[in-house]
């Protein structure tokens, strides 16, 4: 009886220091996650103005404004469609070839090609976005290096594809810029994964008379399922907030409306009109919209624990 108390009192103690080590963090999410959801929720049920510091309540006017107006060409339903064009356009090609990048430096024999390579890859996701943008409106300008290139592989001359003018070209443009940058990540990320998978298992199954893409498909594909989910997740994710690329091709002289993503409203609604309510009402919709994403990939890739 003794001991069973002892050991109880051992037990509170350990998860009343674990309570003490996790309650900054809980803190930490508390004041910069949850304060700003709740707040921006608050202010989105109010015509709230930067440049007043009264405000009325008026209840889900904001959104009802958002889904029936144009306003001026910018509506709400229009940055919707550009950024789920620009999410799904990036964020599953990219998470296919990371997948096959990945896979094929696993199989390189020597540790010095594999650490080349991989901080080559990485190299694009250090760079700001701003930094980027910048770098890839260089290369698509008409006399750039991209327009040239494409030239000389549809064996053309002196055409120039409209990579910052035409409204297509203009969304691949940004869907090229953004996989550039954030592929390297995801590779690493899946190589962690890859890592993780002991050789035994290849070399049984290479003893039982398995080829390549049979142990690809029945032993690599299951075991890193979880490491999938969370790159498709994280990439889904990072691709919903994108804001830097468009904002900067918008700057530089491209058409807004094809690239006006979700944020960038969010931006020109909060920041250049000081419409904080309307702008908060935006936030939210695009709160909830990554909230669905997330829950639809957990919901159709459930993943059970993996066990060698």
């Amino acid at each position: 009886m003794a001991k069973t108390v002892k050991h109880y009192s051992i037990e509170k103690q350990q998860a009343r220091w674990g309570f003490a080590f996790t309650l900054p963090s809980l803190v930490f999410f508390a004041v910069f996650s949850f304060y700003p959801i709740i707040n921006a929720c608050i202010t989105s049920l109010t015509n709230k103005q930067a440049i007043s510091r009264t405000s009325k309540f008026v209840g889900l006017h904001n959104y009802v404004y958002l889904f029936t107006r144009d306003n001026g060409g910018f509506s709400l339903l229009n940055s919707m469609r550009a950024t789920i064009t620009f999410t799904f356009g990036t964020f599953v090609p990219m998470v296919i070839l990371a997948l096959i990048l990945a896979v094929l430096l696993m199989q390189l024999r020597r540790s010095s090609q594999k650490g080349f390579f991989q901080i080559s890859f990485y190299m694009p996701a250090v760079l700001s976005s701003v930094v980027a943008a910048a770098i890839w409106m260089i290369l698509f300008d008409p006399r750039g290096l991209f327009n040239q290139l494409s030239n000389a592989i549809l064996l053309t001359k002196g055409k120039d594809y409209q990579w910052l003018t035409d409204n297509t070209m203009l969304q691949i443009s940004t869907m090229i810029v953004y996989f550039w940058k954030y592929i390297g990540y995801f590779v690493i990320l899946f190589i962690t994964g890859l890592a993780s998978i002991p050789p035994s298992i290849y070399e049984a199954a290479t003893v039982d008379g398995s080829n390549k893409w049979h142990a690809f498909f029945h032993i690599t594909l299951p075991l890193l399922k979880p490491t999938i989910v969370l790159v498709s997740i994280m990439a889904m994710l990072q691709c919903l907030k994108t804001f830097s690329t468009q904002y900067m091709f918008a700057q530089g002289g491209a058409a807004r409306h094809p690239i006006d993503v979700i944020t960038m409203n969010i931006y020109f609604t909060g920041i250049r009109n000081g419409q904080l309510g309307r702008a908060s009402a935006m936030s939210i919709i695009l709160f909830l919209i990554m909230l669905l994403f997330t829950y639809l990939q957990f919901t159709l890739s459930k993943t059970d624990d993996v066990e060698y």
